[in-house]
């Protein structure tokens, strides 16, 4: 039965744990991850009389947490989209300060390396000129090596903090299972273990930091934890594992593998599934700036060296000897799956420049079909021939081979350009093995009555053995005409190409019969600078990409799409920065101890404790007042 003692006891309990809860909640105002707490007050049941229900006193049911899974969800979410656009600008903006430095930048050191062909061109007998190409070519090359070996040091860099963040991932899973666990255990008592529930949600907040984050509530209390794009991490008081596993074709990089607990197979591959936190930017700047630009640096290096090394080849130097290879390059990197079963070994080489891509590829042996897939579009690239020797695959401006036997599901990697900017380097070592000159030259004979003109003769072949061999096209009639060494006649028409000995021309005009024109070896025509503005004419010329972007194109193309990435990554970081602030200021304003608060709390559960001390005091002096009164009777 309701009494004034006894309403002013559970008062008076109630209002000193209140207190207590009050006092922890000051002590831990600056304790990172903690929830304010909040005493919940309940009525105990009223008992009913005759005159009407009194009241039997207060109770605190539970100490609940000032949380919200809404505003802890958007708070972890824009948490993982922050560190996802910082952790990939920050890496992006290290290639681009790289390639777009004004004065040691690819486009600059191309155009350095133009300037002094265009030098030596006005002056081709001139010793120096000829020193400035080298020196310029030497310079390009050491720049393109120097690019393409702090990107493979940018790259280990990441791989190393791919392996750090799984390693975090992990320390953070398994301690998340073991809180789980814990809080497990006590849910049967029908109370919220707050000091538990702040633990695994500081736990859950710093994991949002490496990797995208949702959970799932279970009847127990426990949270099962899933990352990426629905990879389970956690369950109950399980944690999965997280491994660096090498890349099945490049060991030296690392994708990302699931272990379930209790497994003993192989690592799931997950790589795919990453996304968000600072684990999913540094897989996407790797894939998306890291490798594309590695890829598009060596097909600018293969552009420059086919250019230079063709045109030389179709010229002579001044001394009249026929000109070599000027740079040479990385050649075309295929590597076979760890997985492979079979003992085929493919080896790839350019043949077409226009065609060469920045792609890499796949090859698959599927049952004896072998499949060429593009990695960046994911579509199947036809390919003609049969992979021999003598009729090897080509597609891609690649000339595949393929030698042994393949198991079917084996696979290759094909990089056409990957490795082709760090093996970018300058053969020639003086100015006189420069062919400024052209191979051979054209002329009509003094002879000559009809009104005929013969073009300048360009190589088609230089390693045709009669290139140089003195040459005559005679005409037999004014419609027909005879080129020496070939018994066969001609039909003439102006302008049209007449092909010999690996090298091409055209006659205009009306010739007279018995009109002969010459073609010739060029040696000895020192001065010439003809084989020069070839070559800066290829050089400026659109090569690449089906004949669509030129050097300088493709240049520019590279570091406004590595300028434009890191901007968008930078601006992206920016907004979820704001997001992510004014999502963590929600939920400090609903979770943090506020000391206003708290004192106004405390001065409201002192004085309501001294109430019912009074109350009791109260109900003491009547006690005794009916004591007296019985007594004195």
């Amino acid at each position: 039965m309701a009494d004034l003692l006894s309403t002013s006891v559970s008062g008076l309990i109630a209002f000193q744990n209140a207190l207590a809860v009050t006092s922890n909640n000051v002590a831990n105002v600056d304790t990172p991850g903690y929830s304010e707490e909040t005493p919940v007050f309940t009525a105990e049941p009223g008992e009913s009389t005759g005159v009407g229900y009194f009241g039997a006193g207060v109770d605190i049911s539970s100490v609940t947490r000032n949380y919200s899974e809404l505003l802890a969800t958007q708070m972890r979410t824009s948490q993982s989209s922050y560190s996802n656009f910082n952790t990939y600008a920050t890496t992006a903006a290290q290639v681009d300060n790289m390639l777009s430095d004004t004065n040691t930048g690819l486009s600059t050191q191309l155009q350095s390396f133009s300037n002094s062909l265009q030098t030596l061109a006005n002056s081709p007998t001139l010793a120096a000129s000829g020193t400035a190409v080298i020196s310029a070519a030497q310079s390009l090359t050491q720049s393109v090596q120097g690019y393409a070996s702090q990107l493979t040091s940018i790259d280990q860099n990441v791989e190393g903090q791919i392996t750090s963040n799984i390693q975090e991932i992990n320390t953070l899973a398994s301690n998340i299972a073991t809180v789980n666990g814990q809080i497990a255990q006590v849910s049967g008592s029908g109370q919220p273990p707050n000091s538990l529930l702040d633990q695994r949600d500081s736990l859950i907040d710093t994991l949002s930091q490496y990797v995208s984050v949702n959970t799932a509530t279970q009847s127990d209390g426990s949270l099962d934890v899933f990352i990426g794009n629905g990879q389970s991490l956690v369950s109950g008081s399980t944690a999965q594992t997280l491994t660096a596993i090498p890349n099945q074709y490049n060991p030296t990089q690392f994708d990302v593998g699931l272990t379930t607990a209790g497994s003993s197979g192989a690592p799931l591959d997950i790589t795919g599934a990453i996304s968000g936190g600072s684990l999913g930017g540094l897989i996407a700047v790797r894939s998306q700036v890291i490798d594309p630009t590695l890829n598009s640096l060596g097909q600018i290096s293969v552009g420059i060296a086919n250019i230079v090394n063709q045109q030389q080849a179709a010229g002579l130097t001044q001394s009249g000897t026929p000109g070599q290879p000027l740079f040479a390059v990385g050649g075309v990197q295929v590597s076979g799956s760890a997985d492979n079963t079979g003992t085929a070994t493919v080896t790839a080489t350019r043949t077409d420049l226009s065609a060469l891509t920045t792609d890499n590829y796949t090859l698959s042996d599927a049952a004896g079909n072998w499949q060429l897939y593009d990695q960046t579009s994911g579509q199947t690239v036809a390919m003609t021939g049969t992979g021999t020797a003598t009729d090897p695959f080509l597609a891609a401006g690649l000339s595949i081979v393929v030698n042994g036997n393949a198991n079917s599901g084996d696979s290759y990697l094909v990089e056409p350009t990957a490795t082709a900017a760090a093996g970018f380097n300058v053969l020639l070592t003086s100015p006189t093995q420069i062919a400024s000159g052209a191979a051979v030259q054209t002329g009509a004979a003094t002879a000559n009555t009809g009104t005929g003109t013969i073009a300048a003769a360009t190589v088609t072949d230089p390693t045709n053995a009669n290139l140089l061999t003195p040459t005559s096209i005679t005409f037999t009639s004014p419609t027909t005409y005879q080129v020496s060494g070939d018994p066969a006649t001609y039909a003439y028409t102006p302008g049209a190409a007449i092909a010999a000995n690996g090298w091409t021309t055209s006659i205009s005009g009306t010739p007279a019969t018995g009109d002969t024109f010459n073609v010739s070896s060029n040696a000895g025509n020192t001065g010439d600078n003809t084989n020069l503005f070839a070559m800066i004419d290829g050089l400026n010329a659109s090569s690449l990409d089906g004949g669509t972007t030129s050097l300088t194109g493709a240049t520019g193309s590279l570091l406004g799409q590595v300028g434009a990435q890191t901007q968008q990554a930078q601006s992206n970081a920016s907004a979820q920065q704001a997001v992510n602030t004014s999502a963590t200021d929600a939920v400090n304003n609903l979770s943090g101890v506020n000391l206003d608060e708290e004192a106004a709390n405390m001065v409201k559960y002192q004085q309501a404790y001294q109430a019912c001390a009074q109350m009791i005091q109260a109900s003491t002096t009547m006690f005794n007042t009916l004591l007296t009164a019985i007594q004195t009777t």
